[in-house]
């Protein structure tokens, strides 16, 4: 009889539930999520990098043709925002709230220009040595800056740590190691050497017009029309005898 009442005793220490209540089952559901599929998470890099790509090419060849480069940059910035939407967004298994999803997008934004500061500027540093130097440390300080507040990982206050410092010094340092370099290569006032269809207009025009410059005839002096007889310039005169 006590043996039954201990087992029906309220004080009796009773087991927890297995699962560990709703916020375990969410957790569990989580982690039971299917990863993205291949294709989704290969069209988020593509993006990545062909928005970069063309960011790039935009920021070093602006000077060329303006309008032509403004709209490449347009285009890769929305490339580039496109991926980041894809991957931190569709492709994620946490979506952020609304606020961190709008820093994410201006920071997305923000690395993207650093990135392709920084590839541009390496890659036609021999074709704009003065801009390619300004280009890259640039570079490297706003694309570690657009990481930082764009990781879910760091604080903003990354950016002033000690990592920060020592991005700080190496942009520092690429900015006067890189315009050594310019001096020495030297850059041709008003002109690169970096040409993308040939020489302007004016050069094609003096071209075609020295090609096309008609010569000048040569005037062959005419003998001078004699009105005299055959007889006359020859000196024998008929004079009605024969001979």
């Amino acid at each position: 009889m006590s043996l039954v009442t201990d087992h029906h005793s309220p004080s009796a220490p009773q087991q927890p539930r297995p699962g560990g209540g709703r916020a375990a089952a969410r957790r569990g559901r989580r982690r039971a999520r299917k990863p993205a599929p291949l294709g989704g998470r290969y069209i988020g890099y593509v993006l990545y990098f062909v928005g970069a790509g063309l960011i790039s090419g935009a920021v070093v060849h602006h000077p060329l043709d303006p309008a032509r480069y403004t709209k490449i940059a347009v285009i890769g910035v929305l490339v580039f925002l496109a991926a980041t939407v894809v991957n931190e967004f569709l492709l994620a298994t946490d979506r952020p709230a609304l606020r961190r999803a709008v820093l994410i997008i201006a920071a997305s934004l923000m690395l993207s220009f650093g990135i392709g500061m920084l590839s541009g500027g390496l890659q036609h540093f021999e074709d704009f040595p003065d801009r390619g130097a300004a280009l890259v440390p640039l570079g490297i300080a706003v694309s570690f800056i657009a990481f930082v507040l764009k990781d879910a990982e760091s604080s903003w206050r990354r950016i002033f740590g000690p990592l920060g410092l020592a991005v700080l010094l190496t942009a520092a340092v690429s900015f006067f190691g890189l315009r050594a370099v310019a001096d020495g290569l030297g850059e041709p006032s008003g002109e690169s050497g970096h040409s993308h269809g040939g020489g302007t207009e004016e050069e094609a025009d003096d071209e075609h017009s020295t090609e096309e410059e008609p010569t000048a005839p040569t005037a062959e002096p005419s003998a001078p029309e004699s009105s005299a007889p055959p007889e006359e310039e020859s000196g024998h005169v008929d004079d009605g005898h024969s001979h």
